[in-house]
């Protein structure tokens, strides 16, 4: 059903271009074992291939190509995009098939009813479009519901917003596609069908049994028969592969009348929101005791929006909106730019301290102003200006802050205001917080970039799952406050501000990369710890990846109790001794972590300025991977 009216490729067909380009393929050897014969010197004997050690050698290949790469947070994920390309799909349409594909085998991190906010860059108009793709409170979601308990649960009938992946995915297609739902769905139906467990997630079910066992229909599809899915074996979503088939029959059925792919995609948008699997999901919550309804999901309408930008050592860098933490990581760049951390050598103790300081004053800002735009006044030009990124810049001292400090943002709108009485805190409440995600960036050969961070209907804490929709549903309710001076305080069809972040470079208005993480609060720390390496100093993508990074838990967290850690510094520990005692002289309190431990994985592809070459890279920290020729 695409606009040219390709049909997609057969497995057989797939699996022939997988093999030829298998070399490609992120994790299987160092890029040292990849490197080929080096002529021998005279009257010296050939070196073997395996001894040879090439410059800025890392324990992945950065990829390379001309036709289209795919990075996502597992290889599903990445075949479902690489079979999309191959099929005559762009970008957009990759990256599509990739989010529903990682929603039927990723359910450790991401599940059908969650969110996948998106950013994508159209290579012919030149424009940077947004999609918030985050789902909004239930109609009947009012703080008072949750005062008893004093926190608002991470997990079941209660702990998520309206499921906003469909509705984003269908607007991406509609934006910048060039296929229908039922093509970029079919690798995903495939693998509801039936995917052949892998340990990491095999071991997530083996955690997550007792925690899930609290909710019957997810247990019953998690757990067939009250057996443990093992790794190699054959592990079928009945019911959700029902679901996605209703979606994409809806879809073809449409185009096949009509013609019009935009409104057939409508059509199967719709069908998941507005018909019988609507009806089933709403029905589900009430008997279980949760706000959401039908109406909520009827209602629901995703938005296309400008993204948030600044300007930072000559690249443009875009987020997502106020209603997302994705705007610190433009004020932490911003006051990193603005306290010199160009002329600093990375990886040392004055560039670490100027980081970390630096993330800090952006976050506790974050806990201080965000909220979504609709419902909360923010001063958003205050927060991005670079005059107030100096002021702030100008509050990093010799020594680590222990203390949280706002700024005040508002000076700089052109308008007086004083700073709001609300002043974010920790609850008491006791709670588990969970959380999780995965990551998504395809380039392709004309230069469209795709860039979306998915998340929430994970199991971690126990999976609620719909009635016998199949459906996991959202856990980002909890990232609201309950305090009415919070501009992220819960209000009905309000958005939290949501830790999902995608991000998007631009190098004199052209594409350069997609890059995104999963990780929680952590997201635009990791982002922005390999950003710096890569805009400031022009370190390869891959080894930009790999090195050693930091993670502050200084600020109040999005989840739960909202804990807040101060001073404490996250550090791999292959960061040198020396660096690592400067920074504890300096006031840091440094938790120590194993070589490749921070909670992160990074994933990126982009364009290379000039050449108009393809490059991407993929993270060795929880095994992500890439693809790409």
């Amino acid at each position: 059903m695409s606009d040219s009216g390709k049909q997609g490729v057969t497995r057989r067909e797939f699996a022939a271009s997988a093999m030829a380009g298998a070399a490609l393929v992120a994790g299987a050897a160092p890029a040292s074992a990849q490197a080929g014969n080096a002529p021998a010197k005279p009257g010296k004997a050939a070196i073997e291939p395996t001894r040879l050690v090439s410059a800025g050698e890392t324990l992945r290949p950065e990829i390379v190509g001309q036709f289209g790469i795919v990075a996502a947070g597992r290889h599903y994920a990445v075949a479902a995009g690489t079979r999309i390309l191959l099929a005559g799909g762009n970008a957009t349409d990759a990256g599509v098939a990739a989010v529903f594909a990682a929603a039927v085998t990723e359910i450790s991190h991401f599940g059908f009813g969650g969110e996948a906010p998106t950013i994508i860059y159209d290579g012919k108009t030149k424009k940077v479009s947004l999609i918030s793709g985050q789902g909004v409170a239930p109609g009947l979601a009012t703080p008072d519901k949750f005062a008893d308990a004093g926190v608002i649960p991470g997990n079941g009938p209660n702990g998520g917003t309206v499921p906003a992946m469909v509705d984003a995915m269908a607007l991406a297609l509609q934006l910048n596609g060039t296929m229908g739902l039922h093509e970029v769905m079919q690798p995903a139906i495939e693998l509801a069908d039936g995917f052949v467990m892998y340990n990491f997630l095999a071991e997530v079910f083996v955690s997550q049994q007792k925690a899930t066992s609290k909710y019957k229909d997810a247990y019953d599809a998690y757990y067939p028969g009250g057996q443990l899915p093992k790794t190699g074996e054959i592990f079928r979503q009945p019911n959700l592969a029902r679901t996605m088939r209703i979606i994409a029959d809806a879809d073809a059925a449409a185009f096949k009348k009509t013609r019009d792919r935009k409104a057939a995609i409508q059509a199967g948008r719709d069908a998941f929101y507005k018909g019988d699997i609507a009806r089933r999901i709403g029905a589900a919550m009430e008997r279980d005791g949760g706000l959401m309804r039908y109406e909520d999901l009827a209602r629901y309408k995703g938005k296309v929006e400008a993204p948030a930008m600044t300007s930072v050592f000559g690249y443009q860098v875009c987020k997502a909106g106020f209603w997302s933490q994705g705007p610190a990581m433009l004020m932490a760049l911003n006051i990193a730019e603005a306290a010199g951390i160009a002329t600093m050598e990375p990886g040392s103790a004055p560039y670490l301290h100027t980081v970390a300081e630096a993330i800090k004053l952006a976050f506790d800002d974050r806990n201080m102003y965000f909220g979504d735009p609709d419902f909360a006044t923010v001063p958003m030009k205050g927060l991005l200006s670079k005059d107030y990124a100096a002021q702030r810049a100008r509050q990093i001292g010799p020594r680590a802050s222990l203390e949280h400090r706002f700024g005040n943002p508002w000076a700089f709108e052109g308008r007086a205001r004083t700073t709001p009485q609300f002043t974010p805190h920790m609850l008491k409440a006791p709670s588990k917080p969970t959380a999780d995600t995965t990551a998504i960036e395809v380039v392709d050969k004309d230069g469209n970039l795709f860039s979306c961070t998915p998340s929430s209907g994970w199991m971690l804490g126990g999976a609620y799952i719909a009635g016998d929709t199949g459906v996991p549903m959202s856990n980002r309710l909890t990232v609201f406050d309950l305090d009415p001076e919070s501009p992220n305080v819960l209000v009905p069809r309000k958005r939290p501000r949501t830790t999902l972040s995608p991000s998007m470079v631009l190098k004199d208005g052209q594409p350069y990369l997609a890059i995104g993480t999963p990780g929680g609060d952590n997201q635009d720390q990791q982002i922005m710890n390999v950003l710096l390496r890569v805009l400031a100093f022009d370190q390869p993508l891959q080894a930009a990846i790999e090195a050693p990074r930091i993670n502050s838990n200084h600020f109040h967290g999005s989840f739960g109790i909202k804990k807040d850690e101060p001073g404490v510094l996250e550090i791999e520990d292959r960061v040198p001794q020396a660096v690592r005692d400067d920074l504890t002289a300096r006031g840091h309190k440094l938790d120590l972590l194993g070589p490749f431990a921070v909670s992160t994985g990074i994933v990126a592809a982009g364009v290379v300025p000039g050449s108009g070459t393809l490059r991407g890279g993929a993270d060795v920290r929880r095994e992500r991977y890439i693809f790409g020729w």
